[in-house]
């Protein structure tokens, strides 16, 4: 260690130097970081401390960084694991220097699990294990309640009104792309709606904006109505890509509303300005309106203009609601599940913590 770090520089200014000095690696953390302790003096004259670092193969030492006067503890997160450090604390004043002796070597090492995430560890196997029962439990043909959905309950009834009038369904999977969580849902919807219109041989009209979610949509209608056994029924004009232009795209969406006048008009995933004006030319051409977003900037104009909406998580549930498909009805319960017990843990939470008494603060 240098001269002009050892020496206290002004003995004569009587500054003591910290005591008690400790490195340790600090536990719990992905490595990278020791801590230092020291107990300081109690002398007004001090400003701030220097912390010093020396590798065990090193010869010099170096600054890794500066605490407050008031400060006991330092954490150096440069240091490199499995190599051995120690360190010493140097207290300044505005005409002293006085420093620590060094302490014993510590090594930083990352750890395989943080213990303070325990509970989340604990809560998180509580709720998988919830949901592979659910999942389960609805394999072996328990049927599992889900909270009604006035908008999906009607796509029977909009699909019957269809096929009596003989007259299409639109349907209109959002203008955003496969990378929203919307357009995936929307898709999932698609694919069921699909099923029912190829076994009540309803016409079916998928406009695209996206030219990927037009792939994808084009297949999973063929898959459909391959599924229920109708193939041949199944053409490739049914679902088409218009154009990329938002409202190049509503433009083109409102002119087949006019024209083919279809019976049902679906409306779901992401939407944007344009949401409000093909929900008012569907409302003009006398066409049940179901639409489903997450957009809550969106989700007013639907209400207002569509007959039933989905909102928010409504749209992600809607396939598991519609097929009644086991995994995707144990899954739907299951996160519910969670939900409710989230919810009862935040509000006896609140009210244990409003109910305990604050410290009294005496004032003198």
């Amino acid at each position: 260690m240098t001269s002009a770090i050892l020496t206290v520089v002004l003995a004569l200014a009587g500054l003591a130097p910290p005591t008690d000095v400790a490195a340790a690696d600090r536990p719990d953390d992905g490595g990278r970081h020791i801590v230092v302790t020291w107990q300081g003096p109690d002398d007004p004259e001090l400003t701030n401390y220097r912390i010093l670092r020396q590798p065990e193969n090193g010869e010099s030492w170096d600054t890794v960084g500066i605490a407050g006067r008031l400060a006991n503890r330092f954490t150096d997160g440069s240091a490199v694991d499995g190599v051995r450090y120690r360190y010493a604390v140097v207290a300044l004043s505005t005409d002293a220097v006085a420093e620590s002796e060094p302490s014993d070597w510590a090594t930083s090492t990352p750890s395989w699990f943080d213990s303070n995430r325990l509970n989340v560890l604990i809560w998180t196997i509580v709720f998988i294990l919830l949901l592979v029962g659910l999942i389960h439990q609805a394999r072996r043909g328990r049927k599992l309640y889900i909270r009604r959905i006035a908008g999906l309950d009607a796509v029977e009834e909009a699909l019957g009104r269809a096929t009596e009038m003989g007259r299409p369904i639109l349907f209109v999977p959002g203008l955003s792309s496969v990378a929203d969580v919307a357009t995936i849902a929307a898709l999932n919807i698609l694919s069921e709606v699909a099923k029912k219109t190829a076994s009540f041989g309803t016409p079916l009209i998928v406009p695209n904006r996206d030219p990927i979610v037009y792939t994808v949509a084009r297949e999973m209608v063929k898959e459909a109505y391959t599924t229920v056994g109708r193939p041949d029924a199944f053409s490739q004009d049914m679902v088409f890509f218009l154009t990329d232009q938002q409202f190049a795209f509503a433009a083109a969406v409102d002119g087949i509303m006019i024209r083919e006048k279809p019976a049902t008009n679906f409306l779901m995933g992401m939407f944007w300005a344009e949401s409000l004006i093909m929900a008012e030319t569907g409302a003009s051409t006398g066409a049940i309106q179901i639409a489903g977003t997450d957009s809550l900037s969106q989700l007013p104009f639907f209400i207002t203009a569509c007959d039933y909406t989905l909102i928010g998580e409504e749209l992600y549930a809607a396939s598991a609601y519609i097929s009644r498909e086991p995994l995707l009805l144990g899954s739907v319960l299951g996160q519910d599940l969670i939900k409710a017990v989230i919810l009862v843990t935040i509000v006896v939470g609140t009210i244990l913590a409003l109910a305990t008494p604050l410290p009294v603060l005496k004032v003198f």
